[in-house]
């Protein structure tokens, strides 16, 4: 297949917005999904698309820091290829456009979180050569 990766303008975020729906498993609504994005266009971020054709079929939402503890970084958000695109190394060939585009744009780290039972996700990002660097928390106010 001939697939193009590409970053869609912020403008251009509510395309991405079926995808994370599913990915979000319908928890997150259509409209509430919208109103953070509009928030998340004025922030440090930036999205990368896969295209096969003119269905958008992947999407990684890419956050750009610098960690004490590191430098500069991204931090990888809400990395999702639609199921019956998997399995054929497409995730691998969008891992590595999105560590050139951010060796290119200064990075010297790749960071991410993944659902505790998203068990394919760990296989995944292990064999991608990520470590487990501690435990993501999270307190809802």
């Amino acid at each position: 297949m001939n697939y193009q990766i590409q970053i869609i303008s912020n403008d251009d975020l509510d395309q991405i917005i079926p995808l994370l729906y599913v990915l979000n498993e319908g928890k997150v609504s259509t409209e509430l999904l919208k109103s953070r994005f509009n928030e998340m266009k004025i922030q440090n971020y930036e999205c990368a698309v896969i295209y096969d054709g003119d269905d958008l079929v992947g999407v990684s939402g890419m956050w750009f820091c610098t960690r004490h503890y590191m430098g500069k970084s991204v931090e990888l958000d809400h990395v999702y290829i639609k199921p019956e695109y998997r399995g054929n190394g497409l995730g691998k060939q969008f891992m590595a456009w999105i560590y050139n585009y951010v060796i290119g744009k200064g990075c010297n780290s790749v960071e991410l979180n993944t659902y505790v039972h998203n068990y394919p996700s760990h296989k995944f990002y292990y064999n991608e050569g990520f470590e487990i660097l501690g435990y993501h928390f999270l307190k809802k106010l």
